[in-house]
């Protein structure tokens, strides 16, 4: 799932290689998928994208804008692969949309369980989008100590670490997977009350997400994800769903997995008490 080390990074590696690229064709899916989401009806899409010449690619979020000429863009979202292959090689079996450039080198959108894939002129209409766009990204030097704090007095002081920092798009991009390494490298349980946590916990907290998200972002994002060109990021998850039948990698106690507000998490029951 795209978060906040992969929309930075797959927007990085694809302004590498599509600035100036200009699209030829734009193929159909070849297998529908009705968690695939679009902007209006796909199969406008290619009167919308043939002819128009890739200017910028930008991160922000869980999501990956594609900007084109005469106002023209691409966006995708959490859930949906964006996978960038050399001319001539074959088209993949299956696909949710494919566009081809005048290079003859081609894009393939897949989603897996759900994802989004808008085309369309101007802005789009969608709040989570807009909501990215306007908020600052943990990796950027103005999300500060007061920042951090200020998410906290948003909200009520009995809700969860899990819920604040990963629901409702506080910190848009901040998803349930990198929060995992964030909350066992701070040795907070996923469920412990916000109002429990001192003063030194919430600047050691802030201190983990800042690092862990750089170093996910720096290694190419996580080793559950896959970049631009279809590898798997070079960051080692610590809890994820690859590692959580292994012991602790701190104290070697268990890792429980648990299902908690819309999604698993992990935690070692000796490392994140619940207190």
């Amino acid at each position: 799932m795209i978060e906040i080390p992969e929309s930075t990074v797959i927007s990085r590696q694809a302004e590498n290689i599509l600035i100036g690229k200009r699209i030829s064709n734009v193929l159909q899916a070849t297998s529908p998928h009705k968690f695939a989401w679009y902007n209006g009806d796909p199969l406008l899409y290619k009167d919308l994208l043939v002819g128009r010449e890739i200017e910028l690619v930008r991160g922000h979020g869980s999501f990956v804008d594609i900007i084109l000429d005469e106002d023209v863009k691409i966006s995708i979202g959490d859930g949906t692969n964006l996978k960038y292959y050399p001319a001539f090689e074959k088209y993949p079996v299956k696909h949710q949309l494919l566009i081809v450039f005048d290079d003859n080198s081609f894009l393939a959108f897949t989603v897996a369980m759900y994802g989004a894939i808008f085309a369309y002129k101007g802005e789009l209409d969608n709040f989570y989008h807009r909501n990215s766009l306007e908020s600052i990204s943990p990796l950027a030097e103005e999300f500060d100590r007061v920042y951090f704090g200020n998410i906290f007095k948003s909200v009520k002081k009995d809700m969860s670490i899990k819920a604040l920092l990963a629901t409702e798009q506080r910190i848009p991009g901040l998803g349930n997977g990198v929060l995992q390494d964030i909350l066992f490298k701070a040795g907070i349980h996923p469920k412990r009350k916000i109002s429990t946590l001192s003063d030194l916990q919430r600047d050691d907290l802030f201190h983990c997400l800042k690092v862990t998200l750089q170093s996910m972002t720096e290694k190419g994002g996580r080793n559950t994800e896959k970049d631009f060109y279809g590898n798997w990021g070079r960051y080692k998850t610590l809890l994820s769903k690859n590692t959580y039948k292994d012991p602790c990698p701190n104290c070697g106690g268990e890792i429980k997995k648990e299902a908690y507000l819309g999604g698993s998490v992990y935690y070692c029951i000796d490392c994140q008490k619940d207190k």
